[in-house]
C-alpha cells in the first residue's frame, strides 16, 4: 500500500470527521457559529502561512479574491446546514455532485474544452440525486421518507457554490499566491458570519468548545492530507480513493447518529460517482487536446 493511497484515505477520513463533528456541533448551536469556528481556525492558520511565506495578504486583484471568498463562505454554510438537516451520507454524496457543476462552469465561464460526456455526467447525477432525495412526485409510496426539501436545497447549493469557488480559484492562481487565497476565504468567511452568529449566538457548552475547534482541525487535516495524496497519486486514482469519505460518512452517521442508508442511497451514491467519472474523465481527455494543440484560454487554477 503506497503513501499516496493512505494520505488519501486519511483525507477522506478527515473530511469525513469534519461533516460528522458539524453535524454534532449543529444539533444545538446554529449554522453560523459552527462556520465561524471552522473559518476562525483557517484563518489562524492561513495568518501563519502568509508569515512563512513572506508575501502581502492584499493580493493583485482583491475585488476578486472578496467575491470568491464570499462564494466560498456561502457554500460551506450551505454543507454545514445539510449536515444537521440531512443523514451524512446523503448529504456527502450530495456534495460529490461539485466536479459535474465545476466541469459545466468552466465550459461555460471559462470557455475551457469538454467533451460530448458533459451531458451524460449531468444526467448521471440528475438520476443520483433523484434517487437519494426520493421525491414523493417520482417514487410515490415505493422509497422511503424523501429528505427534507430545505435540506436537499442546501445540499445542492453546496454543491453548485464549491464548484464556483473552484472556477474561482482556477481563475484567480496565475496571479495570486494560493495562501492569499486561503487568507481571502478564511476573513470573508469570518466576516460574513460573524453577524449572523452574534444575533442568535447560544453559548457553547463544555464539549462543545472542542467539537467547534475540531470541526477546523478536521478540514485542515483533511486539506493537508488531500494535498500530500494528490502529489504522490495520479489524479484518477486519488479522484476515486476521495469517494471513501462517501462511506466514513455513511460509517460515522450509523455509528453516532444512527442513520441507516437505503438501498436508494446506495443506487443514487453509485449514479452521482458514475457522474463524476464521466465529466473527470472529460476533462482530462481535453486537457491532453489542448496540449497537443494549445488554444488561448483563461488563467490556471490552485
Amino acid at each position: 500500500m503506497g503513501r499516496g493511497f493512505l494520505y488519501m484515505t486519511q483525507s477522506a477520513l478527515a473530511f469525513a470527521a469534519m461533516g460528522a463533528l458539524a453535524k454534532a456541533a449543529g444539533r444545538r448551536l446554529p449554522v453560523a457559529e459552527v462556520v465561524l469556528a471552522r473559518a476562525l481556525v483557517s484563518l489562524a492558520l492561513s495568518l501563519v502561512a502568509l508569515r512563512r511565506a513572506g508575501v502581502s495578504p492584499i493580493g493583485r486583484r482583491p475585488a476578486r479574491l472578496f467575491a470568491r471568498g464570499a462564494v466560498g463562505a456561502l457554500g460551506l454554510a450551505c454543507v454545514f446546514y445539510a449536515v444537521t438537516a440531512l443523514p451524512l451520507a446523503e448529504a456527502t454524496m450530495i456534495q460529490y455532485l461539485h466536479p459535474v457543476f465545476t466541469a459545466a462552469l468552466a465550459a461555460l465561464v471559462l470557455r475551457e474544452r469538454t467533451g460530448a460526456g458533459l451531458a451524460l455526467s449531468i444526467a448521471f447525477g440528475a438520476a443520483g440525486v433523484a434517487a437519494v432525495a426520493r421525491p414523493a412526485a417520482l417514487f410515490g409510496g415505493a422509497a422511503a421518507a424523501p429528505l427534507p426539501a430545505l435540506g436537499l436545497a442546501a445540499a445542492l447549493a453546496g454543491a453548485f457554490l464549491s464548484a464556483c469557488a473552484y472556477v474561482a480559484v482556477r481563475h484567480l492562481s496565475a496571479t495570486e499566491h494560493p495562501v492569499v487565497i486561503v487568507f481571502w476565504f478564511a476573513w470573508v468567511a469570518v466576516a460574513g458570519s460573524l453577524p449572523f452568529a452574534l444575533h442568535d449566538f447560544v453559548w457553547p457548552r463544555g464539549a462543545e468548545w472542542l467539537l467547534l475547534a475540531a470541526v477546523g482541525v478536521a478540514a485542515q487535516a483533511g486539506q493537508v492530507a488531500m494535498t500530500q495524496g494528490l502529489r504522490l497519486e495520479p489524479a484518477a486514482r486519488a479522484t476515486a480513493l476521495s469517494y471513501l469519505q462517501v462511506v466514513f460518512a455513511a460509517a460515522l452517521g450509523a455509528l453516532f447518529f444512527g442513520e441507516r442508508p437505503t438501498v436508494w442511497t446506495a443506487l443514487g451514491g453509485g449514479a452521482i460517482l458514475c457522474g463524476t467519472l464521466v465529466a473527470l474523465r472529460d476533462a482530462r481527455r481535453a486537457a491532453g487536446a489542448a496540449r497537443v494543440a494549445p488554444a488561448a484560454r483563461p488563467a490556471g487554477e490552485a
